[in-house]
This record gives structure tokens, C-alpha cells and sequence, in this order.
């Protein structure tokens, strides 16, 4: 991921800031936790206002467009985390998981440093592929999102027991990923707006150009809006973004404060 988003990470914070829908979903999944490290924090998006966050990010370029980056930033791996174990109430990530180079090992991290609880947000692949976008016009990026997507099953199976909520996406939202603009389709045409989303980046431009210029065409002659003109009377779309909250040491604690009290 340091490599990665070294090269494409500059004016990041610009294209991808936090929406506040978002934000919203992910304050409630944190609750009452006062401490938080956010693992593969970016540009610091979707840390909670109010509370001691430490983020842990690998790239450079990322952590210098981060507003608290001399305060509060630590350059590491998911995979290896520089903290003791139970350092923080909640640790979060968000939409970085799919980057990491060995997924068990930092979820692993992720329960090993959290006393109370795991939000982490990623997305289902199979309701994803469901996209306009991927299923008409640029198929390319489901191939590759394929090799790197993360079934839900699989990080509940890491975490143990679970919530698996559903994280709509807003016609509107302010937030650039690749899902942002499911009704505003002109913005994938524009460069600028593409290099913010790591699917595009990644993927060689000869291999989903003809698509978007097929979207460009339909988008011309209107065929595009009189195919998706329900989409236009929507305000939100499940395009298979999932946060998942999951409460790891829980059963520790208890044991924990059964045996303070002479329990055990």
C-alpha cells in the first residue's frame, strides 16, 4: 500500500474528504470510546471530533496531507503495529483493508490492540459488480477489484461475532471513492476525479477507456438517463458497502472483571 499510494496520493485530501452520512455510521459503530488508532488512516477521513485518535499510516505522502500529522500520525504496517496490546478502546479502519499485503495478520493486529471494539469498513464484491459503472461499462474493474476484495465472511471469521451493517451510499456524497458518483455519472469521465480512486489507479487505462467512452456517448444521446432514470429519483444506493463492528476481547473483559471480584 506505501507504494501505492506514494505515487498517487498527491492531492488526496483534495478528492476524498469524509461525508457527513458517513461519518454519522461510523460515530455510532465507536460509541462510548474514547481512544481510537486509525489503521491506514490516509488523510485522516472519518476521525472522530473529541477524542484521543492516533493514526497509522504507511505512506508519506498521505501522512503530510494529514491535518494532525506532527501530533498524532505514526508511520506503520496493519500488519504490525507499534502499540501494546489493549492500547486503545476502538480500532478503526476505513476502506483500507483490501490494501493491506497479509489481511489475517492485521486484523489480528486490530483485535490485539483494541480493548473494546473493531469498526472497520470495506465492501461486499458480489453486491458491488452489481454497479452500472463495473456491469455496463468498465467490467475491467471488477476483475481486478476480484484479486484484491475481502468477503465480509472471511474478516467476521477473523474478528469473531459481529454486526454486518449496511452503509448506503448518498446521491450527493462528498466523499470521491469510486461508488461516490453512482448518480452523478459525468464525473467519471474527468481524470481528476478517477485518480482519487485507487480501482481506476490500479487498473491500465487502454483496458476501461473504450467503456467510458461508450458512458460518454450515452450520456450524449440520453440513452444513459432513460436506462437508470429510477436512480435519479433516488436519494441512497446500496452498492455493497458494509461496516462491521465487532466487539473481539468482549468475553475477555468479562472473565477479567469476574476475576477482580473473586469470581473465578
Amino acid at each position: 500500500m506505501r507504494a501505492k499510494y506514494d505515487s498517487i496520493g498527491e492531492g488526496y485530501s483534495g478528492g476524498r474528504r469524509e461525508d457527513p452520512r458517513i461519518v454519522g455510521f461510523i460515530r455510532r459503530a465507536i460509541g462510548q470510546c474514547r481512544t481510537i488508532i486509525n489503521v491506514g488512516a490516509g488523510a485522516g477521513s472519518y476521525e472522530p471530533a473529541g477524542r484521543k485518535v492516533v493514526s497509522v499510516e504507511p505512506s508519506f505522502t498521505m501522512i503530510q496531507q494529514h491535518p494532525a500529522r506532527r501530533d498524532s500520525c505514526v508511520q506503520a504496517r496493519a500488519e504490525k503495529l507499534p502499540f501494546r496490546d489493549g492500547a486503545f478502546d476502538c480500532a478503526m479502519a476505513v476502506l483500507t483493508i483490501h490494501h493491506w499485503s497479509e489481511v489475517a495478520k492485521g486484523l489480528a493486529e486490530l483485535r490485539r490492540v483494541a480493548r473494546e471494539r473493531v469498526v472497520l469498513l470495506t465492501w461486499d464484491q458480489e453486491i458491488w459488480e452489481r454497479f452500472w459503472l463495473v456491469s455496463e461499462y468498465c467490467p475491467i474493474l471488477a476483475q481486478y477489484d476480484r484479486e484484491r476484495a475481502i468477503a465480509v465472511s472471511s474478516i467476521t471469521t477473523e474478528l469473531g461475532p459481529s454486526r454486518v451493517i449496511p452503509v448506503p451510499v448518498p446521491h450527493d456524497c462528498t466523499d470521491g471513492f469510486q461508488g461516490a458518483f453512482w448518480r452523478r455519472p459525468e464525473a467519471y469521465l474527468d481524470p481528476a476525479v478517477r485518480r482519487h480512486m485507487s480501482g481506476f489507479a490500479r487498473v491500465p487505462s487502454d483496458t476501461y477507456e473504450e467503456g467510458l467512452r461508450q458512458l460518454e456517448a450515452d450520456l450524449s444521446d440520453g440513452s444513459w438517463r432513460r436506462r437508470h432514470s429510477q436512480l435519479m429519483e433516488t436519494e441512497t444506493l446500496d452498492l455493497g458497502y458494509r461496516l462491521i463492528v465487532a466487539e473481539p476481547n468482549s468475553s475477555k473483559r468479562v472473565a477479567l472483571s469476574a476475576d477482580s471480584q473473586g469470581l473465578l
